[in-house]
Parts: structure tokens; sequence; C-alpha cells
């Protein structure tokens, strides 16, 4: 994707959509900058190689000018007040639906249909700025206009249909669509409770990303049963397997921190319902992560010793580590 020049510069336009969504004061600039990310992002999307990703951008493209539609018909129905960010100006009934369309975007429950055709139809690295970058604009908008009810519904479906759909799916780009689907869940509840927990929940959320979906290119990963071929090294394969179970959240991985800190705050709310349901269901996300790798490493590994890639340290060892960080885990539990 980087050799490309003109790439680069779509990515780069990606970034300036991100800058003018955080420093916009109308939702008329917002909605600009909504459109450029949408605008930059469809030229990445684009393979002359592969006719399902050209598919892909198209219904990209539909599902998004429909949200944006929908997010400019409210604007203009307040179109004496669009000056302002504040939600004050929005009855409630026009809040739910400012809401909709934003959560249309990043692909939420039940507004998710889009979400695991186009993920299995693009390559990994258009994949992983589906699952990350993208995510940032609607949400910056989101937390301009937030019904804390309506979102905390949404989370909680997001996180119940990101738990239960990945665990009929083979493909892996399916299963981390769910994935990313659960996490907007999450990312939602964060957002409700303090908007530095979503940030630092969404760093971290990132970071595992990438040293996941660069695992996943790296070995051309697209369905489970590719990941039980011994052709690739063991090491490769438990790389794999610590950044799973770092997604999932499980204690002590760099993934259960962000988690750990939303729960803490909800119990403290009194929010006890939420809380279990959110850790019950997502609890079944480990399932599918372990079913991915459990059968590679233990049952299906017939290596005797380990072949270490030094190219393959040297490119992904920086993410990889941080996916793998026990001692942020156990330095926080020590101080607290």
């Amino acid at each position: 994707m980087l050799n490309n020049s003109s790439k680069l510069l779509f990515i780069f336009m990606l970034m300036i959509s991100s800058l003018i969504c955080i420093s916009s004061d109308s939702w008329l600039g917002a909605w600009i900058g909504l459109e450029m990310n949408l605008l930059s992002f469809i030229p990445l999307m684009n393979n002359n190689m592969n006719s399902l990703s050209n598919e892909a951008s198209l219904k990209y493209f539909l599902t998004q000018a429909l949200a944006s539609i929908i997010l400019l018909f409210i604007i203009c129905i307040n179109f004496l007040n669009w000056n302002f960010l504040s939600m004050m100006f929005f009855n409630k009934f026009y809040l739910l639906i400012l809401n909709s369309s934003l959560l249309l975007k990043i692909g939420a429950a039940p507004f998710h249909f889009w979400f695991p055709s186009i993920m299995d139809s693009m390559n990994w690295m258009n994949n992983l700025l589906l699952m990350t970058w993208q995510k940032i604009n609607p949400f910056i908008c989101i937390s301009y206009c937030m019904s804390n009810k309506f979102l905390m519904s949404i989370s909680l479906l997001s996180i119940i249909i990101g738990s239960l759909g990945g665990l009929n799916s083979s493909s892996v780009m399916k299963i981390m669509a769910y994935s990313s689907i659960n996490h907007i869940g999450w990312m939602l509840m964060a957002l409700i409770s303090n908007e530095m927990n979503f940030w630092f929940y969404f760093i971290f959320y990132c970071f595992i990303s990438i040293s996941l979906i660069m695992c996943f290119n790296s070995m051309k990963l697209f369905h489970i049963n590719q990941i039980m071929n011994n052709a690739y090294s063991s090491i490769m394969k438990f790389s794999i397997f610590i950044s799973l179970l770092s997604m999932g959240g499980l204690p002590p991985f760099l993934g259960f921190l962000p988690k750990w800190i939303l729960i803490e705050n909800f119990i403290n709310n009194n929010l006890f319902l939420i809380t279990i349901l959110s850790i019950m269901f997502t609890l079944m996300t480990l399932y599918f992560y372990m079913r991915m790798a459990f059968s590679s490493i233990i049952l299906n590994n017939f290596n005797m010793y380990w072949k270490i890639n030094l190219k393959y340290i040297k490119n992904m060892f920086f993410f990889n580590f941080l996916s793998m960080m026990f001692f942020p885990m156990i330095f926080f539990l020590f101080m607290t």
C-alpha cells in the first residue's frame, strides 16, 4: 500500500479529515470531515486484481452515503442551529436519528449488516484501516450528541451480536469483523463513562489490532484451517495466539487493562447488570479466538523445535511486544 504515491496521498487525506472533525465547531464542518474520510478511503479499497474489493468499495460507498444523507437531513431540519455542536438544539427523536446515522458509519449493531461482508472482501491492510482509523471520525461526532440510554442499549447489543456472530464463521476476516463489532460496544460504553476512557481503550485496541493484522498479512491467512498448516513457524503461531488472547481481554495480557478500568467504572456507578452481561458475552469471544489458535499450537503442531525468522522478528517485534506486555498489568496490580 505504502509503495504507491497516490495511496499515500489518500492516507494523508484520511488524517486531515480526522483533524477537521476534531477541530470543527459546527455540524457542517464535521459532516465535511466525514465526507473527506469516505472519499479518501474508497480509492484505497479499489484493487484491479480483485473484483471483490471493487464490489466492497461500492457497498461501502452506498452504506456511508446513506448514513451521510440521514445526517445531513437532520442538520438541515435544525438549520437555524447548525453552527453549534451542542445536542441541546436537537429534540430526542432527532437525536436518536443523528446517533443512528453515526452508528451506521462505524458498523455498530444492529447497523452492522455491511461490516462483515465488506471486511471479507478486502485485503488485511485495508481491513486494519477499517477496524481502527475509520472509527475515529464517527466516534468524535457521537461524543458531541450522545444519548446515553440509547447508546448503552446499542453497546450491549453490539457486544452480544459481536460475540455470537463469530461462533459460526470459518473466515478469519469475518471473525475479526465480529470481534470489531464487540469492541465497538466496549468503546461506546467507554465513551459514555468518560471520553478519556474511550481514547485509552481505542489506543490499546489499535496496538493489538496492528500486531494481529501484521501476523495475518505476513502469513496470508484467510481461513481457520490455514493456521493448522505446519509450514508456518511456531514463533509466528505463538505470536498470533498471544495477540488473540490479548484481543479477547484475558488477564494478565495488555487487552485486559482498558476493560478492567471500564468494569471498575461501571461497578462504582452501580451498573451491575450491564457489567455482568458485557463480561459474559465477551468471554464467548475467547472461544472463537482460542479455536483459531489452540489446535494449531498444541494439537496439530508436530514441530520439535521453533524456527525463528529474524526478518519476521525485526518487522513485527514492536507491536507483538506491546500485545504481550505482562509488566504493565503487574505494575498496575501492585499500584492499586
